[in-house]
C-alpha cells in the first residue's frame, strides 16, 4: 500500500513534502474563510472564537472511546446512580429550555418552515435565537457525558459505531451552525430534537432509578420510532427548502439531508436489530 502511494506522488511530480504542505494549505485556506465568514455576534461566545476548541474536544472523546474500555478492564464498574439521576433530568430541564425557546422565538419572529434565511441583525429576537442556536451546540458538548458514563459502568455494549458517530458528528455539525447559520432553517431540526430528547432523557432518568421502575418503562421501542420520526421529519423540510431554492446557504440544506439519511439507515438497522431480530429469536 505504501509503495503504491509512493508511486502515485512520483507520477504526479508531487514530494511528500509538497503534499503535506498542500494539504497544510488547504487546511489554513478553510480556516481563514470559516474564521471570516463567521457570524460577528457569536465570535466571543465560549467555544466559537475558532473551531480549535470544538475540535480538540471531539478529538479527545474519540481518546476517551478508544482508551476508555481499555482503562476499566481491570476495575469494577462504578456505582453512579445519584449522578445519572440528576444529570439525565438535568438534561430534562435543558431540552424543555431549548423547545420553548425555539417555539416562542420562531413564533415571534414569523418564521416560516418552508423556508427561512438567517437573521444576522443585533435585534431581540434575531439574539436570541442566536442564543438558543448556541445553547444546542453547548448542550452536544455536556452529552459526550452519556459515553463517559457507559464506559465507567462497563456497558461498553452500549457504545456502538451509531452513539459515536452521532455524538461526535453533532458537535461539528453544530459548531458549523453556530459560527455561521445561527437560526434560519437550522432552528427546525434543533426544536424537533430538543423534543425528542426531553422524552428520551426523561426515559433515561426514570430507568437510572433503579429495577423498580422497569414496568413502567414499557414504551422504549417507541421512543425509538420518534426519532426516526423526527429524522425523516427534517428530511421532509430540508428537501423542501432544496426544492423550494430557499435563501439560505444551500450547501447546509444539502449537508443536513445527507446526514440525516445516514441517521435513518444507522438508527433503522439499530431498531430492526433491536427489536424484530428479538421478536423472531423468540418466536424460535
Amino acid at each position: 500500500m505504501l509503495s503504491v502511494f509512493r508511486e502515485f506522488l512520483v507520477c504526479g511530480h508531487v514530494t511528500k513534502m509538497e503534499f503535506v504542505s498542500g494539504l497544510g494549505a488547504k487546511v489554513v485556506h478553510v480556516y481563514d474563510q470559516l474564521q471570516e465568514k463567521g457570524d460577528p455576534r457569536v465570535e466571543n461566545w465560549l467555544l466559537m472564537k475558532t473551531p480549535t476548541p470544538t475540535a480538540c474536544i471531539v478529538i479527545s472523546y474519540l481518546l476517551v472511546v478508544w482508551l476508555g474500555p481499555k482503562a476499566m478492564a481491570d476495575r469494577k464498574p462504578l456505582q453512579l446512580k445519584p449522578i445519572l439521576v440528576g444529570y439525565n433530568f438535568f438534561l430534562v430541564g435543558l431540552s424543555i429550555y431549548m423547545f420553548y425557546e425555539f417555539r416562542v422565538t420562531s413564533w415571534k419572529a414569523n418564521y416560516s418552515y418552508g423556508c427561512q434565511p438567517v437573521d444576522y441583525s443585533n435585534s431581540e429576537l434575531g439574539l436570541r435565537m442566536a442564543r438558543v442556536c448556541w445553547w444546542y451546540f453547548f448542550s452536544k458538548v455536556i452529552e459526550v457525558m452519556d459515553t463517559i458514563f457507559f464506559i465507567l459502568r462497563k456497558k461498553n455494549n452500549q457504545i456502538t459505531f451509531l452513539h459515536v458517530y452521532h455524538h461526535s458528528s453533532m458537535m461539528i455539525n453544530w459548531y458549523l451552525g453556530v459560527k455561521l447559520v445561527a437560526g434560519g432553517q437550522s432552528f427546525f431540526l434543533a426544536m424537533i430534537n430538543s423534543f425528542v430528547h426531553i422524552i428520551m432523557y426523561s426515559y433515561y432518568g426514570l430507568a437510572a432509578l433503579g429495577p423498580g421502575m422497569q414496568k413502567y418503562l414499557w414504551w422504549k421501542r417507541y421512543m425509538t420510532q420518534l426519532q426516526l420520526v423526527q429524522f425523516f421529519a427534517v428530511i421532509i423540510h430540508t428537501g423542501y427548502s432544496i426544492y423550494a431554492d430557499c435563501d439560505f446557504p444551500m450547501g447546509f440544506n444539502y449537508a443536513v439531508f445527507l446526514y440525516c439519511i445516514s441517521l435513518v439507515v444507522l438508527f433503522l438497522n439499530f431498531y430492526l436489530k433491536a427489536y424484530t431480530t428479538k421478536k423472531e429469536k423468540h418466536k424460535v
